[in-house]
């Protein structure tokens, strides 16, 4: 296995959710079913993208984590998120660079969020600029996390 993606992908469908972080999954075979959003997770240290994993596994979303710029890639090929959180002090390539890239083969059906320390507000402007939808300083509060993801489901018309 790749040592940029960890090991297991958390999902839980007992969360506090309440449904909200599920989308209709227009391949299944029956009308109405559901599957879990996915989130990517790409930060390069280790213990943000465990603990953002565990929060979001929690609140019902399909979540991987990656911890280098080229696993950003092939997790965004093979997994199919719906929404990646990204931090810009990434080895290998800037955040910004990796957004700029999602958004040249991806187009806007990406949620970009940049969870970073870089926090200035030229950091939150050349994201803006990368492609990025939203920033987040650390630290932050799991609840504004939630809050930006909140809306997917409903922004997708998955729900």
């Amino acid at each position: 296995m790749n040592q940029g993606i960890s090991e297991h992908r958390f999902s839980s469908h007992g969360g506090r959710s309440g449904g909200r972080a599920f989308q209709s999954d227009s391949h299944a075979g029956s009308q109405g079913a559901q599957r879990a959003i996915k989130i990517l997770i790409a930060d390069d240290d280790r213990d943000t993208v465990l603990s953002l994993r565990l929060l979001l596994s929690t609140e019902g979303y399909e979540v991987l984590g990656v911890h280098d710029a080229t696993s950003v890639f092939s997790a965004v090929r093979d997994f199919d998120p719906d929404a990646v959180l990204l931090d810009i002090g990434m080895p290998q390539m800037t955040g910004y660079d990796i957004a700029r890239q999602l958004r040249s083969t991806r187009g806007n059906d990406l949620l970009l969020i940049a969870v970073t320390a870089w926090s200035k507000f030229s950091d939150k402007m050349a994201a803006h600029i990368a492609g990025f939808d939203h920033h987040v300083a650390k630290p932050y509060q799991p609840q504004q996390i939630l809050e930006l993801l909140n809306p997917l489901a409903d922004h997708l018309g998955r729900l």
